[in-house]
């Protein structure tokens, strides 16, 4: 069971892999729907990876309806728009589709982004 702290962890360790750390993360949540995993704040360092995992804390929270935990909402968001997919065409798709809570940190994905099989 992955916490949010170890998947911050992993991101660092390991950097051209962090999307699938962060979807070990997106599973785990899922399936044991377990606070310990968001209890405890990862450390601050990357804008961009910050505000994903943040958004992604707070979009499974909705989802699975577990209550935020509050030092979440202290995760700044993204200075700058960031898009995940370096695709220039399908930016507008990803502005108008990515899911708010990601969206109000300014970071912006398509709406699958988080559909695992």
């Amino acid at each position: 069971m992955n916490t949010a702290a170890a998947t911050k962890q992993r991101f660092l360790s390991d950097p051209q892999w962090w999307k699938i750390a962060l979807m070990d993360f997106v599973d785990d949540l899922r399936y044991y729907k377990d606070l310990a995993m968001i209890a405890e704040p990862f450390e601050i360092g990357d804008e961009e990876k910050d505000a994903v995992l943040a958004g992604v804390i707070e979009t499974l929270c909705d989802e699975l309806g577990l209550e935020i935990p509050s030092w979440v909402r202290e995760v700044p968001p993204c200075g700058e728009p960031s898009f995940l997919s370096n695709n220039e065409g399908i930016k507008a798709i990803a502005i108008v589709e990515s899911p708010v809570r990601l969206r109000l940190r300014n970071i912006f994905v398509w709406d699958n982004f988080l559909f695992r099989v």
